[in-house]
């Protein structure tokens, strides 16, 4: 009740008189004078006294950077060369200073109750009371409440600045909204006003392919009729020649008196009577009618005519628009989803809006994306990131952009298996030394089980569907599985030395070996169905028939390289090249002619555990040195390193074999922990 009191004996203050609350320091409650607490003028247009700037300047310390904040509105201010002094002193307040000292009245809100008690302001509380009346319940900073008290004149001051500052800050934002909405109509009629022109040519050109047919159909009419006028008339003709050769015929008749003659002359007419029924029927006729609705063109047209052109709008409100952005992997196909709604909300359930995006790096390099629209509302977004580090991506509708836009995610360097399979063990769901893996056309995983003495298959995500046992997996030798290009699959034993040839339910094809056979370990098959057979104590490729019959032995010295101490991997490239590994990989021609050498970044010397080619332009090898680990993604045609795939829990040990399938998914033996590992690399 006091307070309420108190605010109107506020209200009734005559803020006209100069009082010294505006001639007072927002910031150290002193008086304005020409010593120490000289006012100076911000740019921003709010005043405080010189002690205030420089302890400002000096507690926050930022001489050196150059500028500071205004106390009252947080705006950042140049600090000029000679510090605070240099800033321009407030002339209007050293003025009123002046008036004051002249003439000075002093009107201090009071109590009504105590009227020798200022009232004051609880700046902790917010509110308004004397301190009688309250009994010291809102001590000062130094009391035992804790509160923050001013007198209430000078918080009638300070929040007639901040409520001007807030009103124009309000009233600069209203103007922008005004601005926005001024471009908007502008746009609007600029559309509509381009929609018309268009609506007005396309009807237009329909008008014309109309008169144009028109035309063509009087045209067709002035055709026929000149064409049957044509034929009437040279009948016309023709009788008219008849007739004058009668006249001609029958003129100085009067003047024959000789019997004969005349008699001849009658005879004549009589054939030329007969003869003139040919020209009594005209020779065309005279018909002629125009027809339109012989056939459905014209309710064809007319349908056409009636779904002929249409207008899309949109209700979409981009700042309520939504996408969902994810952090994702370098080098990986990505997918954003856009989610357009209206201005109250609902989703939009069409597309067609104008979407235009922007993806950057933070090298400010911009990356390709991909924008599908879905045609429910929602927009596919899709990119790869080719570079780790952060990324922003920026949309926008109807040129503004959407909510939370622009949109940040992290690209890791890391790739992350979608997919990991077993442990140690010799049960249905373990592996026990895996060594090699293979995948056919139908997405089936075939994995050399070699500790097990068999062969996993598996599914696309997978999962178990049975086991081989028994032929070419003898005394735990298998050590190369492929697919052949007759779908069936082949398999190395170090062990027996044979070749073993099974179908995809496991049954066995045939088998054999060879003679000079001494260290069989890897094998592959090449598009023609040839097999190659790497060994590793001869240092060489056996090159043989579906049959097994010896074609070729390619050695794997060469001159002026050096020799390969262990090699365990062969694979087959895109045109049946021959690529061989140990610590790198080397390149040969069908023919065994030697092409190049691959070597991981900085010729690690470290080995690869498993290579192959995806038919897509890549070299994919597994690369282990020392307790580094990863899969290594190769341009096959220049050799260069593109990428690395390990997992960020760097729990990738000692892969070995690898696969890949038509999604630009690779599997992975992982020697190390007894298990397969699927990812995406592309």
């Amino acid at each position: 009740m006091m307070t309420t009191s108190t605010l109107v004996q506020t209200v009734s203050i005559n803020y006209e008189d100069f009082n010294e609350s505006f001639l007072t320091c927002s910031t150290c409650l002193c008086t304005y004078d020409s010593q120490e607490h000289t006012p100076k003028l911000l740019p921003c247009s709010h005043s405080a006294c010189k002690t205030c700037l420089e302890r400002i300047v000096a507690a926050t310390g930022v001489r050196d950077a150059g500028s500071f904040r205004c106390p009252i509105c947080r705006e950042t201010i140049p600090l000029p060369r000679t510090g605070i002094s240099g800033l321009p002193p407030s002339f209007l307040i050293n003025q009123l200073v002046d008036l004051m000292s002249r003439q000075r009245r002093e009107v201090v809100p009071r109590c009504s109750t105590h009227t020798s008690q200022e009232l004051l302001f609880c700046e902790s509380c917010d509110s308004v009371f004397c301190s009688t009346c309250t009994g010291g319940s809102h001590e000062n900073g130094n009391g035992s409440y804790g509160h923050t008290v001013i007198p209430f004149s000078t918080a009638i001051k300070r929040m007639s600045e901040i409520l001007l500052y807030k009103a124009n800050l309000c009233i600069e934002k209203l103007n922008a909204a005004a601005e926005n909405v001024n471009s908007e109509v502008g746009k609007l009629d600029h559309n509509v006003g381009h929609s018309f022109e268009l609506i007005n040519r396309t009807f237009q050109e329909i008008i014309n392919i109309v008169e144009k047919r028109r035309q063509e159909v009087l045209r067709m009419v002035k055709k026929i009729r000149d064409e049957k006028k044509q034929v009437l008339l040279d009948q016309l003709s023709m009788i008219q020649a008849e007739k004058f050769k009668v006249e001609q015929e029958c003129h100085g008749l009067q003047q024959h008196v000789e019997v004969r003659d005349i008699t001849k002359k009658i005879s004549d007419l009589n054939e030329k009577i007969d003869s003139v029924k040919n020209f009594m029927d005209p020779r065309e006729n005279a018909f002629i009618k125009y027809e339109h609705l012989h056939n459905s063109a014209f309710s064809e047209i007319e349908a056409a005519l009636n779904v002929f052109g249409r207008i899309r709008t949109s209700k979409t409100f981009p700042a309520l628009c939504s996408a969902d952005v994810n952090n994702t992997s370098a080098h990986l196909l990505s997918c954003s989803l856009l989610q357009t709604v209206d201005y109250h909300g609902s989703l939009q359930s069409a597309g067609g809006d104008p979407v235009v995006i922007e993806l950057f790096h933070e090298s400010n390099e911009e990356v390709d994306t991909q924008l599908f629209d879905q045609g429910d509302g929602t927009y596919s977004i899709k990119y790869t990131p080719e570079e780790p580090g952060v990324y922003s991506l920026h949309i926008s509708i109807f040129g503004r952009p959407i909510k939370n836009s622009p949109y940040q995610f992290i690209a890791s360097e890391h790739i992350n298996p979608i997919v990991c399979f077993g442990s140690s063990g010799t049960e249905d769901e373990h592996f026990l030394q895996p060594a090699a893996v293979a995948i056919n056309k139908t997405g089936h995983v075939f994995v050399l089980d070699t500790g097990n003495s068999r062969i996993k298959v598996l599914g696309q995500s997978l999962e178990v569907l049975q086991h081989f046992l028994g032929d070419g997996l003898e005394e735990r030798g298998g050590t190369g599985i492929a697919v052949t290009p007759s779908d069936s699959l082949l398999v190395i034993n170090w062990r027996t030395r044979y070749v073993t040839e099974l179908n995809f339910d496991g049954m066995l094809v045939s088998r054999f070996t060879h003679p000079d056979f001494v260290e069989p370990l890897s094998l592959a098959a090449n598009s023609k169905g040839e097999i190659l057979v790497v060994d590793n104590s001869l240092k060489c490729v056996f090159v043989l028939d579906p049959c097994g019959k010896l074609l070729r032995r390619i050695e794997l010295k060469r001159g002026g390289g050096r020799n390969s101490k262990y090699v365990s991997l062969v694979a087959a490239g895109p045109q049946d090249e021959i690529m061989v590994a140990d610590s790198h990989i080397q390149v040969f021609s069908p023919r065994g002619e030697f092409l190049r050498d691959i070597y991981p970044e900085g010729k690690s010397r470290g080995h690869f555990g498993g290579i192959t080619y995806d038919n897509k332009g890549h070299l994919l090898a597994t690369h282990s040195d020392k307790n580094k680990h990863c899969i290594q993604v190769f341009s096959f045609k220049s050799g260069q390193l593109l990428y690395y795939i390990d997992s960020a829990d760097a729990k990738l040990k000692r892969p070995a074999g690898l696969a890949v399938d038509d999604s630009f998914h690779v599997v992975v033996v992982d020697l190390g922990n007894d298990c397969v590992k699927k990812y995406r690399y592309k």
